[in-house]
């Protein structure tokens, strides 16, 4: 077995959707950087690996471009250019008791785009091969990191990576960050989600549908061409007797809460599913070390905002060690580390519990609540302050923006 030895300022434990944006950014900002993903690059875009697809904001859009990404995805983005949101009992606009949301109101932009998360990954890969300030090491996975002057990590295979910084981004279940000692909370939603591509007779028009019943949100997101991508949220058990159907089983319920207004319609490929929890990091930095992305926060995919969540802590920090870095500052600090997280925590925190609440208030048959729920779509579909103010949070343009957000480099 062949060991080496890299040195670098930074040190990435995950390359994947955290990962790899921020190994592009800090490099981008005159950094070196050692990314290192357990699992082989080969897999993580394999068709069968991941069947989700991301809602990409238009601020996220933005960074990617700034980050050279965009350019290996032509053909792989599908405009979002309407939203609507009902109660599974009222099938949107045929009641006034349903959201609108129309990305002209704000803009030429549209809302984002809907990508393949395979193809995300492929366009981040060959983004990253073009940088010559990141060093890719995968397969291998790191088994310890020492933190004291420095980082010090030893990987699988006996190598080592010395750095000045270290940044989780390997997941939910980070061991990096469990490793470190930085604990979390959260909870279980008793809910899975299952995820396949779906065929559809009528061209979808770059809109989104978001049901929301009594097991969860049912949401039916266009792809490119006539395809579009289910998010079928269930209860736990309701969940495994409809992934253990045969298709034909499956297409029917599918199809019993899908409509028919994308004409006749099919499941293809495989299905997958993914149990739904919420889980926050207590503190997201320690000396040496900084989480990044799910290893810090896990959030209910109810509106589809985790990956952009995660995307502005990928901004935040690289401005953060950036600016210090060229400040003269030791990038590793925990003073400098503590800027991020200030910068990012309250985002994080709040959007989470917002997503909480909106699935509590919805994952139910109800009745007294339903009426509410009901009643709130339609006023705030009836307010356009409201309305676009809505708009303008889901593309991720409100508050205090990192530079990348912006379309600016940092």
């Amino acid at each position: 077995m062949t060991k080496s030895e890299y040195q670098s300022d930074v040190l990435i434990v995950g390359g994947g959707l955290a990962g790899m944006p921020l190994a592009l950014a800090l490099a981008q900002g005159g950094l070196s950087v050692t990314l290192v993903d357990a699992l082989d690059p080969a897999t993580a875009t394999g068709a069968g690996f991941d069947g989700r697809v991301s809602a990409v904001a238009f601020s996220s859009c933005r960074m990617l471009g700034q980050l050279g990404v965009l350019k290996h995805l032509k053909g792989q983005m599908q405009p979002i250019n309407d939203i609507i949101v009902s109660d599974g009992r009222v099938r949107g606009p045929s009641s006034s008791l349903f959201l609108h949301f129309d990305h002209t109101e704000i803009g030429d932009e549209p809302l984002g785009h809907l990508i393949e998360n395979r193809h995300l990954r492929i366009a981040l890969q060959a983004a990253v091969a073009d940088e010559a300030g990141v060093t890719m090491v995968a397969p291998n996975a790191v088994t310890r990191v020492e933190y004291g002057a420095g980082v010090v990590a030893t990987l699988k295979d006996g190598s080592t990576v010395k750095a000045r910084l270290c940044f989780a981004a390997d997941g939910r279940n980070s061991p990096t960050r469990v490793a470190a000692g930085l604990k979390t909370i959260g909870w279980d939603y008793g809910q899975t989600g299952i995820v396949t591509t779906v065929e559809h007779a009528r061209p979808h028009d770059g809109v989104a549908q978001e049901y929301f019943l009594p097991g969860g949100p049912f949401a039916i997101l266009p792809m490119v061409g006539n395809r579009a991508s289910l998010v079928w949220t269930e209860k736990h058990e309701a969940a495994k007797t409809i992934l253990a159907m045969d298709d034909a089983d499956f297409a029917n319920e599918m199809r019993a809460r899908f409509g028919d207004y994308l004409g006749d319609c099919a499941p293809v490929g495989p299905r997958w599913s993914y149990p739904l929890s919420l889980q926050l990091a207590r503190d997201y930095v320690r000396p040496r070390l900084a989480l990044v992305g799910d290893a810090a926060h896990a959030i209910h995919p109810i509106a589809g905002q985790g990956l952009n969540l995660g995307w502005r802590d990928v901004a935040a920090a690289a401005e953060v060690v950036i600016e210090a870095a060229r400040l003269g500052q030791d990038i590793g600090a925990l003073d400098v580390l503590e800027r991020y997280q200030q910068w990012r925590r309250f985002d994080n925190v709040a959007l989470s519990l917002l997503m909480d609440a909106m699935n509590r208030l919805f994952s139910n048959d109800i009745g007294p609540l339903r009426l509410v729920r009901d009643i709130g779509l339609g006023l705030v579909n009836l307010t356009g302050p409201a309305r676009r103010l809505f708009m303008r949070h889901a593309g991720g343009s409100v508050g205090d923006l990192p530079r990348l957000l912006r379309g600016e480099a940092i």
